[in-house]
């Protein structure tokens, strides 16, 4: 079978964790130590995050005066570098010496006309008080939104639309390796009318969603979304929660989750579903030989008889 799992930002930083490298890596030999079993019996494509990397190093280029801040875009390829040097490094130290592990350098292309580019939401880098942010407003033609207190930077969240480097790694997958790709979201890119024909992206793709794209561009029949609780809840964080356990697109249409947290996942995990006919699951890391095996997380396929008691429930929240 073909798996492509997504790694939660937890696989690197768990809540409240220092942003060391000695950190991050002991998180990382963790996924590689969870994910290295499925290799036996299964193609396994890797995908995480950066939302932390991305904001550490933003931070630090806006204390260093002297030179421009490096733009989003190759913010993105330098944390795909970094992370998946860590989780590259960290499976060969647990598979095979035969297996290959290759991080691929990954750009997403988005569309230029979409809508989300005339609504940024994403908050990126540091914070500014309200005089400074309208300064570089000005300056650098830079979007802020009020974040608390202070002011932040937000740019776009377009949808993703190709996976630019889908076959070298389709090649690559179909020879044995385990691949690592997409990371963050993938570098966002777009065809150019200037001297340029694919140009960088001040931009943000959901992990989530550049995921689902990539696990249906090389026909993954699992997609699993890694996270920090053991399944999508409803009434989550209420006396009244509850998980489920197996649910079709249709059983989650009608519900709301948090856009910031579980609603992306289960948009993305809906789409795999209904777009491929295969099976979603989002769950924790540690369960994750249980999801494969459909009797741990919550599983989303397209099937009948939904076991999901609570379908006609109101709609909730989740975790």
């Amino acid at each position: 079978m073909r798996i492509v799992v997504a790694l939660g930002g937890n696989a690197l930083l768990q809540r409240s964790d220092p942003m060391t490298i000695e950190v991050q890596r002991r998180n990382v030999r963790i996924a590689a130590e969870a994910i290295a079993p499925l290799t036996a019996e299964h193609s396994v494509i890797v995908v995480h995050g950066n939302g932390p990397q991305v904001g550490l190093l933003a931070l630090q280029a806006d204390a260093y005066k002297d030179a421009e801040p490096y733009p989003l875009d190759i913010l993105d390829a330098g944390t795909q570098g970094m992370i998946g040097y860590l989780i590259q490094r960290e499976l060969r130290n647990v598979l095979p010496p035969d297996r290959p592990v290759v991080t691929v350098l990954t750009m997403i292309m988005v569309d230029k006309d979409d809508p989300a580019f005339a609504n940024p939401t994403k908050f990126v880098g540091p914070v500014y008080a309200k005089a400074a942010a309208d300064e570089l407003a000005t300056e650098k033609g830079w979007a802020f939104r009020q974040d608390g207190t202070a002011w932040r930077r937000v740019v776009a969240s377009p949808e993703p639309r190709q996976v630019v480097e889908i076959e070298p790694i389709r090649w690559l997958i179909d020879r044995g390796s385990v691949v690592v790709c997409a990371g963050g979201g993938g570098i966002p890119t777009m065809h150019s009318a200037g001297t340029d024909p694919l140009a960088g992206v001040e931009a943000v793709i959901d992990k989530d969603f550049a995921s689902e794209l990539l696990a249906e561009d090389i026909g993954a029949e699992l997609f699993i979304m890694a996270t920090d609780v053991d399944g999508v809840y409803l009434d989550f964080g209420t006396p009244q929660q509850r998980k489920l356990a197996d649910v079709t697109p249709e059983d989650l249409a009608d519900r709301e989750f948090p856009a910031g947290s579980m609603g992306p996942k289960v948009e993305a995990a809906t789409r795999f579903a209904s777009k491929t006919g295969g099976r979603a699951a989002i769950g924790s890391l540690a369960d994750i030989a249980g999801i494969v095996a459909g009797v741990a997380g919550t599983n989303i396929a397209t099937r009948t008889g939904s076991q999901v008691a609570t379908a006609a429930g109101p709609a909730a929240g989740g975790g």
